[in-house]
């Protein structure tokens, strides 16, 4: 989940930087599209499209579970096995993702460029990436990063779908087992741990604002 949602914001964001850029571009159209596939397939068939493209067509990914039990070697071998378990369930959970990040970057860069201190940069001779990265850039995350931080609880019901899928024994895959056995207890620790990590998501999402924005750091 932590993989998803780190993979989402960072090609999300680029995606939305570039796109506002060039507003009429061939990008900008296609993340446009990307944006709107991705928000309105469900996460169940674009992992099982996925699947089979690069697990049984193009056999570049495991097709289940989380490591293959034949592997040898210390721990890096272990860890680049899980790893590589983990790209298409990672991908397919981020999908959703990458499209509200994306617009949402978009639109508010596209905002922050039109503001007046990004024409006084300009007019100071400053090249589009300097106006871009150094100024543009840091006044439009707040909206995405807040954005990212109410996303966690959505990453946590999504991962149920995915894990079941790719067959990934993780907190989705024990959700869903235990409520097909009815086990109250499990299903109750399950909830608990959600909400735990959406409180710290909120948390860090808070300190994140607060470093990208000086005039939150007065405030109580």
């Amino acid at each position: 989940m932590v993989s998803a949602q780190l993979l989402a914001l960072v090609v999300g964001t680029l995606l939305g930087v570039y796109a506002a850029r060039n507003p009429r571009g061939l990008l900008s159209h296609f993340v446009t599209l990307f944006a709107l596939f991705g928000y309105a397939a469900p996460v169940f068939w674009t992992g099982i499209l996925l699947l089979i493209a690069f697990s049984l067509k193009i056999p570049l990914f495991p097709v289940a579970g989380m490591q293959d039990v034949t592997v040898t070697g210390g721990f890096f071998a272990r860890a680049l096995d899980v790893a590589h378990h983990l790209v298409l369930p990672m991908v397919t959970l981020s999908t959703i993702f990458f499209a509200l990040y994306s617009r949402l970057c978009r639109a508010s860069m596209l905002e922050v460029l039109g503001s007046d201190y990004i024409r006084t940069a300009r007019a100071k001779g400053l090249t589009g990436r300097e106006v871009t990265m150094k100024h543009a850039l840091k006044n439009a995350l707040p909206p995405v990063v807040t954005l990212a931080g109410l996303q966690f609880s959505a990453v946590i019901s999504g991962a149920v779908l995915v894990e079941t899928v790719y067959s990934w024994p993780g907190l989705g895959q024990l959700a869903l087992t235990s409520i097909l056995a009815r086990d109250t207890p499990t299903i109750l620790g399950i909830l608990f741990f959600s909400a735990l990590v959406v409180i710290v998501g909120n948390l860090v999402t808070d300190a994140v604002l607060r470093a990208l924005d000086p005039r939150l750091r007065g405030r109580a």
